[in-house]
């Protein structure tokens, strides 16, 4: 599994997740965001439609009768009803996914702690490849 971590310095989760959308149905996959957050998925939900004018990224929130044929689906729990294997934290809490084989942990500076112990604790499983990623200016670095 490949974990990206995403240190949201200057744009919030709701505007870097439809890019990380977008590059998700590229690749021909679907994407589940989690988030205990009501109203941030709701701004998810607003963004996925219009942050990328060019680009439709049909979406859903967990607990319709479509869930399984939607190929985002926004929940607040890390079950994806819809088969993705691509999951994207947007509340900066980890949580462990059935299926996962890229996770993309968004996190704001006051969540670095809890990102750096999640960090070292994925550090001591096997098969885990881990990226860090942050904004420098208007585009994503690679880190340290």
């Amino acid at each position: 599994m490949r974990v990206d971590f995403y240190q949201l310095t200057r744009d919030p989760a709701e505007l870097v997740l439809p890019l990380i959308a977008r590059n998700t149905m590229t690749a021909n996959e679907r994407l589940l965001v989690v988030s205990d957050d009501a109203a941030q998925l709701a701004r998810i939900s607003d963004a996925l439609w219009t942050r990328l004018p060019e680009s439709f990224l049909a979406h859903g929130l967990a607990g319709g009768e479509h869930d399984t044929r939607q190929p985002i689906l926004l929940s607040a729990t890390p079950e994806p009803a819809n088969g993705a294997r691509f999951i994207a934290l947007a509340d900066g809490v980890w949580r462990e996914s059935e299926g996962t084989t890229r996770a993309f942990l968004l996190f704001p500076p006051d969540r670095i702690d809890d990102a750096r112990a999640c960090w070292r604790m994925l550090g001591q499983r096997e098969g885990v490849e881990r990226k860090y990623w942050k904004q420098d200016g208007g585009k994503w670095r690679e880190g340290p």
